[in-house]
């Protein structure tokens, strides 16, 4: 079997520990996790941890029925990247004195649909969102300029069929 690209949904309630328990799942398998966002959903006093990993379609189950069997877990989905819509953001902290004396930084922020969101006499903060590939892309470029700090989230997304998962777990939770 082929390994690839997965974005695990896992709709929990939020209690401690639950995301040291989820890593130790991965841990044990040895498996290593791309990217982890948690954040709340449409339910009231319900999270969605957003898990990106790459590898085979039958382990991703196995660690699907193993998160499901976690107390506080709802409902645990799994997805690849043509069934989601997602994105990430950066921030790009640069030398302001850049952002004026070298026109080819504009020019890069400009084509890479980036904007600033902060300048200060001493630095200026670039914020993409996008692919992982096009916040590379832009990262790379900026790289020879020098960058002063650079900070990725992970991915967020949903999916492109409908889910219907507020009903899913309101009925759960009622």
């Amino acid at each position: 079997m082929q390994k690839e690209t997965y974005t695990i949904s896992v709709y929990s309630e939020n209690n401690l520990g639950l995301l040291n328990r989820i890593s130790t799942i991965f841990l044990k398998r040895h498996i290593n996790i791309e990217s982890l966002t948690v954040s709340n959903t449409e339910i009231e006093n319900v999270s969605r941890f957003i898990i990106v990993v790459n590898m085979t379609e039958e382990n991703v189950k196995k660690i699907i029925g193993q998160i499901d069997k976690q107390i506080e877990v709802i409902k645990t989905y799994y997805h690849t990247n043509e069934e989601s819509i997602y994105i990430q953001s950066a921030l790009f902290k640069i030398k302001s004195n850049l952002l004026f004396n070298e026109r080819q930084i504009q020019n890069i922020i400009k084509n890479s649909n980036a904007q600033i969101v902060t300048v200060s006499p001493e630095f200026f903060v670039i914020e993409k969102s996008g692919r992982k590939e096009e916040i590379e892309t832009l990262y790379n470029e900026l790289l020879p300029f020098g960058i002063m700090q650079f900070v990725r989230s992970g991915r967020i997304s949903v999916t492109k069929e409908e889910m219907k998962i507020s009903e899913l777990l309101k009925k759960q939770l009622n």
